[in-house]
């Protein structure tokens, strides 16, 4: 284990590998604090400059991408009351009250602070209990596999958004789409339309970058929003020790709910930071302060949702199931630089898995840093119009196509794809579902077909086993609160209207 770290860390200090984290982590602060770049997206639009580096290094360059969107997102949250990312939406309860009163220095800071705590607790939790639930996942079998597959799918339900049937039919698009090829048993190609390109079905560059980035530069031209205005006055950067102090309690309590939110497979940094900004609110002397400006209400929603990227890592690199809608992204893009999260990742890529835990906690120091020379540039950061990021934005989706396999065959399926997510984000459709979709299509159909060779077409042999059973359990129980969670939310909207 020591040999492990020690191998870990020295990878991750490489001066190469030290300027990687600090591209990734400066880019991240960056897309996190453009609103409309969201986190996903920055993911994608990097993944192709790390297609030919090594797994290790692309994973940690990717890394500082994901934890420092999850802190820039703030920046526009205090100084647009526009959050960059939807994690931060929480952020502009206090976050703009403070700016209006000319202390947005003071938010960005109280949010920088907490975002590094948030990171660092998050990775240590991240590091024991990764490898415990690898352990006990390396009892799996393809009908576990098969379960744990379905169990993930019902995560569709919560990265649905508001509409949970749009959000299925995104889900069943992305379960078609992974369909496309070669089928794994008989060797005979399906729903090809006798067209040989597809016969290898999808790769998920072209089609994550046409859905995810494609797609919104298609709606960001189409609404030509105005120019925001944004607040010039940052006033004082640096807390006074009475403010620090006053920190430490939001501090700890967005640790412990951001961490436990995030190991939970679907729950995600939205509703951590909401529901840590309550509890801290309900528990607080001073409940009249949330709302007006105070800092402990930034302070505790920016450690929340920065401790949510350690604990959705968990389950995303220990069995394979993301823990929210970024990691489901994080997930995809694992897939393609070459690292297969699953109990095995531990026991064959040891020098990925170590080094990443290792670059985890140097990223975040890195992020405080960038953090706070950011925090002086913010102004400059968020008048970058649409007119000019969008057209870079686009011509790095088409070069990130073109580059994987030097194809023009893989643009015009980004493009294609670019068009598919515009037309459902016209219509109100989420994306996430339709990514969990390709991502675990293909796991459950090649389990499920593996556990029927092994048990010859005896489909009992799914409750049979306990691990699988309890899998499957907790899937009904999770489409179950889901459907019941749509039916109340329905119910309220007709009852307002």
């Amino acid at each position: 284990m020591i040999s492990y770290w020690l191998e870990g860390l020295k990878t991750a200090l490489m001066p190469s590998n030290l300027l990687i984290m600090l591209i990734g982590v400066a880019s991240g602060i960056v897309v996190g604090a453009l609103p409309g770049v969201t986190s996903s997206m920055g993911i994608i639009l990097l993944l192709p400059f790390t297609y030919y580096m090594k797994p290790e290094t692309a994973l940690l360059m990717l890394t500082g991408m994901y934890c420092a969107s999850m802190f820039g997102g703030s920046i526009s949250a205090i100084l647009l009351r526009t959050p960059g990312t939807p994690s931060a939406a929480a952020t502009v309860i206090d976050g703009y009250p403070l700016a209006q009163q000319g202390k947005a220095g003071k938010a960005i800071s109280a949010a920088l602070i907490g975002s590094f705590f948030g990171g660092l607790v998050s990775g240590i939790c991240m590091v024991f209990l990764a490898p415990l639930l690898a352990k006990f996942a390396l009892k799996f079998g393809p009908p576990e596999y098969f379960a744990l597959a379905v169990f993930g799918l019902t995560i569709i339900a919560s990265v649905s958004g508001k509409d949970l049937i749009k959000g299925l039919i995104a889900g069943l698009i992305g379960l078609l789409l992974s369909l496309i090829g070669i089928d794994n048993v008989t060797g005979s190609q399906r729903l090809t339309l006798g067209i040989d390109a597809l016969a290898n079905g999808f790769d998920f560059l072209p089609v994550m970058i046409g859905v995810f980035a494609v797609s919104e530069v298609l709606d960001k031209l189409e609404k030509r929003t105005p120019p925001v205005q944004t607040t010039t006055s940052l006033g004082q950067l640096l807390l006074s020790w009475e403010e620090m102090k006053s920190l430490v309690v939001p501090i700890i309590v967005g640790i412990i709910i951001g961490t436990l939110i995030g190991v939970l497979p679907g729950t995600g940094g939205t509703i951590a930071t909401f529901l840590a900004y309550n509890e801290l609110k309900r528990w607080s002397k001073n409940k009249e302060k949330f709302g007006q400006g105070a800092l402990e209400g930034v302070a505790v929603c920016e450690t929340a949702n920065n401790a949510v990227t350690g604990g959705a890592m968990v389950p995303t690199l220990s069995l394979g199931v993301p823990g929210d809608a970024v990691t489901a992204v994080m997930l995809g893009a694992f897939v393609l630089i070459g690292i297969r999260p699953g109990p095995l990742l531990f026991t064959q890529q040891p020098r990925v898995v170590y080094s990443f835990f290792a670059g985890w906690f140097i990223i975040q120091f890195m992020m405080l840093a960038v953090g706070f020379v950011s925090s002086i540039l913010a102004p400059n950061i968020l008048k970058i119009k649409d007119e000019v990021l969008m057209p870079i934005v686009l011509a790095l989706c088409i070069i990130g196509s073109f580059s994987l396999r030097n194809s023009v065959y893989d643009v015009a399926v980004a493009l294609c794809f670019g068009v598919l997510g515009y037309l459902m984000r016209k219509a109100g459709f989420p994306m996430p579902p339709l990514v969990l979709g390709l991502i675990l299509g293909p796991m459950a159909e090649q389990n499920l077909n593996r556990t029927l060779l092994i048990a010859k077409n005896d489909w009992t042999i799914l409750f049979r086993r306990p691990i699988s059973l309890t899998l499957l359990l907790a899937a009904f129980v999770s489409v179950t609160l889901s459907l019941l969670g749509a039916y109340r939310s329905s119910k309220k909207e007709a009852a307002r209207s």
